[in-house]
């Protein structure tokens, strides 16, 4: 369906551009039809594009609440831990919000259950309401919930989680998909179909497995399985979407590079009809490999965590444009990803916060710990010599 984008020639604007043999030869085709068959609007009409952004696993570690908690009771101090709204997040993706906002579409994995009080970290999560309203306020506007923490709180999370998600749907717009209420909001989520600029972008979303297993029918989390997969792609098609991308939650953790069964999925996936497939789960930045001319990112790694190793605090984000032309082909142009560096309370904000690793590396005076800044840079370093990922581009908005 897709297809990877030529660039323009430098020096020659889309304003620019001379008509070509198959504008002319197209123009002539046109001229010999009848009347009431030509789309006079062809030549006028404009291609349609969307950019998509896309981070990889938010965590609610147990630090992570704490810290949240603290930087909240500075200016409220009757602050009770069990309560949703007593928890700052602002700091956490503060670098990058001209990013997430200044794109068509931003998703992100919500690795974590929304169980209510007592709010917990690892191995059991269960995050406070506040956290995906902050992502909502950041300007996320898709919230993945196929992951394998999603039934740590059992099934009365899992509901709780869905019922949150579409209140959050209902009074800000912010999508959710890879758990379903039913068999009819199945049909509606998987695929979840989004329309941004004239473009139809449908997002199938799954996971490996869960933690905890479930007892009840519904809700339900997508898992792998082709059967339900090829489905969901074949709606996508009767839907005609524009673009159809995975979104799957699985390969081996804290392994830079993607697994046997991470790459016999892929393909089966674009050979069903797939354009794109971004993973999350191993916590690290995994290899990207480019299968019948589609790409696959296997894993961008954490978006903000408490984790300590130092590969696991080095992630990516994906910045994407899609393009249907006017004569309704689709171009999706080269995936550009930018590293990220996940900083703890003390080493720069007084809480957690993601920084762009570009922006940064020449900057060790923003640093409270300069440990952590030679930290950064050596696994920078050291993952790309691993895994081979490089930045060549910067994402919307930094330029």
């Amino acid at each position: 369906m897709a297809a990877i984008a030529v660039l323009l020639l430098p020096g020659i604007s889309h304003a620019q551009r001379l008509p070509t043999r198959r504008d002319s030869l197209a123009r002539e085709s046109l001229l010999k039809m009848p009347s009431s068959e030509l789309d006079l609007n062809f030549f006028t009409r404009r291609d349609k594009t969307v950019s998509l952004f896309f981070i990889g696993d938010v965590m609610s570690h147990g630090a992570m609440m704490k810290s949240a908690f603290e930087m909240y009771r500075k200016a409220h101090p009757e602050a009770t831990r069990d309560r949703h709204e007593c928890y700052d997040f602002s700091s956490f993706f503060r670098p990058i919000a001209q990013w997430i906002a200044s794109a068509d579409l931003a998703v992100c994995n919500m690795e974590f259950p929304l169980g209510g009080p007592p709010f917990s970290g690892y191995p059991n999560f269960s995050g406070p309401d506040s956290y995906p309203d902050y992502l909502a306020d950041t300007g996320f506007d898709v919230l993945l919930t196929a992951n394998n923490h999603i039934l740590d709180k059992g099934d009365a999370g899992l509901r709780r989680t869905v019922d949150v998600c579409n209140r959050i749907e209902k009074e800000r717009g912010v999508r959710h998909t890879g758990t379903a209420s039913s068999e009819k909001d199945l049909r509606e989520r998987y695929p979840l179909l989004i329309e941004k600029n004239g473009v139809l972008i449908a997002l199938i979303n799954f996971t490996y497995g869960t933690n905890t297993g479930s007892q009840i029918p519904w809700p339900r989390v997508q898992r792998i399985s082709r059967a339900e997969i090829g489905k969901a792609i074949e709606r996508a098609k009767e839907a005609e979407a524009d673009v159809i991308i995975a979104l799957p939650h699985w390969g081996i953790e804290y392994q830079m590079q993607h697994a046997p069964a991470q790459e016999e999925l892929a393909r089966w996936m674009i050979g069903q009809g797939v354009d794109l497939i971004i993973g999350s789960h191993p916590h690290v930045v995994q290899d990207i490999q480019v299968i019948d001319g589609k790409t696959v990112i296997y894993s961008l790694g954490n978006a903000v965590s408490n984790q300590n190793d130092l590969i696991a605090r080095l992630e990516l984000c994906a910045d994407i444009r899609v393009r249907v032309r006017k004569n309704g082909q689709t171009v999706i142009e080269t995936p550009c990803v930018h590293y990220l560096w996940c900083t703890k309370p003390g080493m720069i904000d007084d809480s957690y916060t993601v920084v762009p690793v570009a922006s940064f590396i020449d900057r060790p005076e923003a640093w409270k710990q300069r440990d952590d800044y030679d930290n950064m840079v050596s696994t920078y370093h050291k993952v790309q010599k691993e895994n081979h990922v490089y930045e060549e581009n910067n994402p919307s908005g930094s330029h």
